[in-house]
């Protein structure tokens, strides 16, 4: 009989490790601490964390709230072992689903499920969170890492991200001034992002390919590392051009539904969304998926970005301006088209041409 057996049973028996756990917070501890901005500095380890809205600068705020995961493209992550990017992807969903409402993203929370810690693993994952919120501008206040034995498949974990950000009284978005005639501009996405994995993981199964098979749209990654490629932030150029030109009337992040479910919701019921299909460059990565396997325009779009992953709603006479601070941001911003009337009942997106696959 075991020494466990003889004394009792304890966590490590029931396939808990409380050490793992405590390793894992020291490894992730230098990434947490380099995410502190003003309003936030305390030490991870309490039972909250705290954020100071005052020293923030905020005078008469209004707090946003925006919870979200990455989907079954951790699958993907799983399966080729791949981990340091997903964290971005969580922060990404959480932090563009603010900022389209004209927050500035304050503080972070993550939720980390597995059967089995493994310190390595999970201090990746946690990493890759820190380096979403440095590029986001937030702070990761805390989190919580849940070992489960028998709720997930050896090597399997699940992600939740859970933001909180601020604007001031009287400057959310979107702004209640829409017109007939406004340009939609769009700026480009990294690639998938985080929607449609299922529909992903599904075409890779047709195609044969394994995940460390080159990608066929990515010279020189290998077709899991081209997948996971991460969710872009869009926070601070966005954040800039709403300060510097105060001429954004809406955002629309282009996640789960693509255009046809996305943009509708920041547009009154009178206005629908004219975009032309040819306006923009379609990463290589979407034909693949579409001819592969054999998905229509319109799936493709209600599934996909198809390589727009924000769109900006401006006056015709703002173009410019706007324009000129994304693309100083580094930003590739596309001309989409323009707002129209809409009839009682239409939908709210119409299309012009067709997507180049």
């Amino acid at each position: 009989m075991s020494q466990a057996g003889k004394n009792g049973l304890t966590y490590s028996d029931a396939g808990v490790d409380i050490d793992a756990g405590n390793l894992m917070v020291e490894k992730i501890k230098p990434a947490v601490k380099s995410t502190r901005r003003p309003g936030a500095d305390g030490e991870i380890g309490g039972f909250g964390g705290l954020f100071d809205l005052k020293a923030a600068g905020f005078k008469d705020p209004i707090l946003v709230a925006a919870n979200d995961g990455v989907g079954t493209k951790l699958k993907i992550a799983i399966d080729a072992n791949l981990h340091d990017t997903v964290g971005i992807d969580l922060v990404a969903m959480c932090v563009n689903d603010l900022v389209v409402q004209g927050a500035e993203p304050l503080l972070f929370l993550d939720y980390f499920a597995t059967g089995k810690l493994d310190p390595d693993q999970g201090a990746a994952i946690v990493q890759g969170i820190a380096a979403g919120c440095l590029e986001a501008g937030c702070a990761l206040i805390g989190g919580e890492t849940a070992e489960m034995p028998g709720m997930y498949s050896k090597g399997d974990y699940d992600l939740a991200g859970f933001a909180v950000g601020a604007a001031e009284r009287g400057e959310l978005l979107p702004a209640g001034d829409i017109a007939e005639g406004d340009v939609i501009l769009g700026l480009s996405s990294s690639g998938v992002h985080s929607n449609g994995f299922s529909l992903v993981r599904k075409i890779v199964e047709l195609s044969g390919l394994a995940w460390d098979a080159p990608a066929p749209f990515a010279e020189g990654k290998s077709l899991g590392a081209a997948l996971l490629t991460p969710t872009r932030i869009y926070v601070k150029q966005l954040l800039k051009a709403i300060k510097e030109t105060k001429s954004l009337k809406a955002l629309a992040h282009i996640t789960g539904g693509g255009f046809p479910e996305n943009i509708p919701r920041v547009l009154p019921k009178h206005l629908a969304a004219e975009i032309d299909l040819a306006s923009f460059k379609v990463p290589a990565v979407f034909s693949w998926l579409a001819k592969t396997g054999g998905v229509e325009q319109n799936e493709m779009l209600r599934t996909f970005n198809c390589g727009i992953g924000m769109i900006v709603v401006v006056s015709s006479d703002k173009v410019d301006d706007v324009t000129k601070v994304l693309e100083a941001e580094g930003e590739i911003v596309a001309r989409l088209g323009r707002m129209i009337a809409r009839e009682e009942g239409a939908h709210g997106v119409t299309y012009k041409g067709v997507l180049a696959l």
